[in-house]
């Protein structure tokens, strides 16, 4: 997840906190993110959202709208709370590369769900030195609660 231009240490100089929501599955969807830079303490929160989407969909989103909003290439630690997301990029993301981006399903090589969405992800982890960070959702973490408050407004506004 490293390129030439990123940042030559793992000091996140950048923490990225993202929440995605949705009322259904499919259904009306937010994605959020809350940008902080650590030296500042600067912040920048941002959502939105889609009339018909998934729930791993919008925490996809929410984390590609985030790296999108970094200027440069950056040290950046990813706190999320959707296991897809972090296992997709720790663990799964090298296989479906390696096998064309398929996922193996009963021995049979299937298309991975929201592979435009991955690649897109990929590509912005690329421009970065990431590091990902689980933590539960709905337990109290200020950050990730932000970041759902918003992601469900995102898509109330849609409804």
């Amino acid at each position: 997840m490293t390129s030439p231009t990123t940042p030559p240490d793992d000091t996140p100089q950048v923490l990225l906190f993202t929440d995605g929501a949705c009322k259904g599955n499919p259904g009306v969807g937010g994605w959020a993110y809350i940008l902080r830079h650590v030296a500042t303490g600067q912040e920048r929160e941002d959502s939105g959202g889609l009339a018909v989407t998934t729930n791993n969909q919008m925490e996809l989103q929410a984390v590609i709208e985030g790296l999108q909003a970094l200027s440069r290439p950056v040290a950046v630690e990813v706190i999320t709370d959707s296991q897809y997301v972090a296992k997709g990029c720790t663990e799964w993301m090298i296989g479906w590369k390696r096998n064309g981006w398929k996922r193996k399903v009963k021995g049979q090589l299937k298309p991975v769900k929201n592979e435009e969405q991955w690649k897109a992800l990929d590509a912005l982890l690329n421009k970065h030195r990431v590091k990902l960070t689980w933590v539960r959702g709905h337990d109290g973490h200020p950050e990730n609660e932000r970041c759902d408050e918003l992601a469900v407004a995102a898509a109330e506004a849609l409804r």
